[in-house]
């Protein structure tokens, strides 16, 4: 499968986003970070975008490791290769085991999750599934969390969907391929 658009190279991405690109690249552990000289072809709207998502991931009030349970749960559910390859790898290091992967993989229904961590699974699957949350659910949700981090929780999993979205569609090749 072919990338509907190719990633993009100084020319394409201007220097601001060339730069970005190849400090972005580095952090993420390769040497072609696939979505962002993709998405850097957008000028000033990656920087816009990068800003958003910076703010929620790793910027955001959620602790990182529960970041990183939201955001390997989507990459699951919406069959989303690039994203999971590359929150396994952060995920590592926010403290998500083997054992936690295979876990978030079956999602909120398996075994071992503490009940904090069952209902913001619980959230994502819904709110992914049906684009809402049911009272229910949220109500098990706001046992464990305060309104800000409620709020927080609800865009970081639309980001993330969002990105699942745009990745497909653009058919963004996985690093190193």
């Amino acid at each position: 499968m072919q990338p509907r658009i190719s990633p993009g190279r100084l020319r394409e991405l201007g220097p601001i986003n060339w730069v970005v690109w190849q400090i972005l690249s580095r952090a993420s552990g390769t040497d072609d970070a696939h979505l962002f000289s993709t998405l850097g072809r957008t000028g000033g709207l990656f920087r816009g975008w990068l800003h958003f998502s910076g703010r929620l991931m790793p910027g955001g009030h959620l602790p990182r490791h529960e970041s990183e349970l939201v955001i390997l749960r989507v990459a699951e559910l919406r069959d989303c290769a690039y994203e999971m390859d590359h929150h396994i790898r952060l995920g590592r290091r926010a403290g998500v085991t083997p054992e936690i992967l295979d876990r978030v993989r079956t999602g909120p229904a398996a075994v071992g999750w503490s009940d904090k961590h069952r209902a913001l699974l619980t959230a994502v699957d819904t709110l992914v599934e049906t684009r809402d949350i049911d009272d229910a659910t949220w109500a098990a949700l706001a046992e464990h969390y305060d309104e800000r981090n409620l709020i927080e929780i609800v865009l970081l999993i639309n980001q993330y969907d969002g990105l699942a979205a745009t990745i497909t569609t653009l058919r963004i090749q996985r690093d190193g391929i």
